[in-house]
């Protein structure tokens, strides 16, 4: 039985590519890899496995050790210094509780809206806007319109994708986006603020089934119950370990640590040192810390700028932060950010925390603060359009509040979740808001 990503074809081919973006040469271990493909079945089994370890046992550049650490006190020595002044926060309880509401629907309707066109590249989802006369993206995605050649030509996410089309939507379906999410409420309200790496996987092993993980968060899973406790959990046998898998887990750190961007990132730490390395922890800590400030700016490049000082200033997540906040400056639309970006860091996987860490940032900018604008630039963006379209979402929703949320995009969610995680199948989203407005941690 092939089982994604523990596949040893999957954790040859991506380790490869980790191992280059990290200034690696690989030249003579693809070669070796390009020959073993060749042969059939699980003959070359042995040495495929082999040419893994060699390469997973290969020692970082100085350089990457040094800039890009992943044991929090490393990190926090790498962060900028001194560490920007922030206003208190402000609000009463009722209007936390709008924050936080605002938050669960946002993330909820991004992803939503995200989910139909997964995996499918920036321009065919503007061949698809186009085709019915859709473009640009101003509502949920739709069939009605399309021609016949574009419905066969582009195929909507199997994972919730045709659940996720305007004239289909009742609900948020399941998809691992939310899962996290409620699962990160389970776990505060559980073992509140001394929560542990640990606790987190074992609430994963009970609550969570194993194929509703992916890329990182399956190697980890598979590495618990092999024995094995963080921080090797992330460490061992896993290429996906700078994925966006742990950051699309920020919000309710950030949602139970208002104004407190920096108690946000440590939660968020915590939570991603389970399953990433590097970058990968860097994406969660930005975005926990950028939500927290959500309740205290609702200036998207002080957002940036708060989220950037939690983590490492010369890491790739953070140069490529700092390369959108420029870029904005110069360039004024949009498309041009996009194009910029998919020069600058394209070459990365569809679902890797660079890339689309920076398109967030760039939607974010763009937005402005408009709900509608900042979750369909998120979208038209591409990469990883569902985790991206829920964290913009989330930002937006958590900066404005509820109250503000346009009706068009949150009537259709019917207020309701639909989750593998055990427990939380069919969750009220208001309920979950509540829940979370009562174990904010200060």
């Amino acid at each position: 039985m092939k089982i994604p990503y523990l596949d040893i074809e999957s954790l040859i081919t991506f380790e490869l590519m980790q191992r280059s973006e990290e200034g690696i040469d690989i030249s003579r271990y693809q070669s070796q890899w390009e020959k073993l493909r060749a042969v059939a079945g699980d003959q070359s089994f042995e040495e495929k496995f082999s040419l893994f370890e060699k390469l997973t046992g290969l020692p970082s550049p100085e350089k990457i050790l040094r800039e890009e650490p992943s044991a929090l006190q490393n990190i926090k020595s790498r962060c900028p210094h001194p560490q920007k002044t922030l206003p208190e926060l402000s609000l009463s309880p009722d209007e936390i509780l709008d924050r936080i509401t605002g938050g669960w629907f946002g993330r909820a309707a991004g992803c939503l809206l995200g989910k139909p066109v997964e995996k499918i590249s920036r321009d065919g989802i503007r061949n698809i806007l186009k085709a019915n006369d859709r473009w640009p993206l101003s509502d949920y995605f739709t069939e009605h319109g399309l021609p016949e050649e574009i419905l066969q030509k582009y195929s909507w996410n199997r994972h919730g994708g045709r659940d996720s089309l305007k004239e289909n939507i009742i609900c948020m379906p399941e998809d691992d986006d939310l899962n996290y999410t409620l699962l990160n409420l389970h776990i505060i309200e559980t073992y509140g603020k001394n929560f542990t790496s640990a606790n987190i996987a074992e609430a994963w092993l009970s609550m969570l089934p194993v194929l509703s993980t992916f890329t990182a968060e399956r190697i980890a899973y598979s590495n618990s119950l092999a024995g094995m406790d963080p921080p090797s959990t992330a460490r061992i046998r896993n290429p996906y370990r700078e994925w966006i898998g742990a950051q699309i887990s920020a919000d309710l750190w950030g949602w139970i640590s208002p104004g407190n961007p920096s108690q946000a990132a440590e939660f968020a730490w915590r939570d991603a040192h389970l399953s990433h390395c590097g970058n990968g922890i860097y994406g969660e800590m930005f975005y926990a810390a950028v939500i927290a400030a959500a309740f205290i700016s609702d200036d998207p490049e002080e957002l940036l700028e708060i989220g950037l000082c939690q983590i490492p200033a010369r890491s790739r997540f953070a140069l490529a932060m700092q390369e959108v906040k420029t870029i904005s400056k110069v360039e004024k639309t949009y498309e041009n950010i996009l194009n910029h970006l998919y020069e600058r860091v394209g070459g990365y996987y569809w679902v890797h925390s660079i890339n689309n860490g920076a398109l967030v940032a760039a939607a974010l900018l763009l937005g402005a603060g408009d709900f509608e604008q900042s979750i369909c630039n998120a979208v038209m963006g591409g990469w990883d359009t569902d985790c991206n379209g829920a964290t913009v979402g989330s930002i937006v929703g958590t900066m404005i509040g509820a109250s503000k949320l346009p009706p068009k995009w949150i009537d259709p969610l019917n207020n309701r979740i639909r989750s593998s995680v055990k427990g939380f199948d069919n969750q009220a989203i208001d309920e979950a808001a509540l829940r979370t407005t009562q174990i904010i941690i200060r």
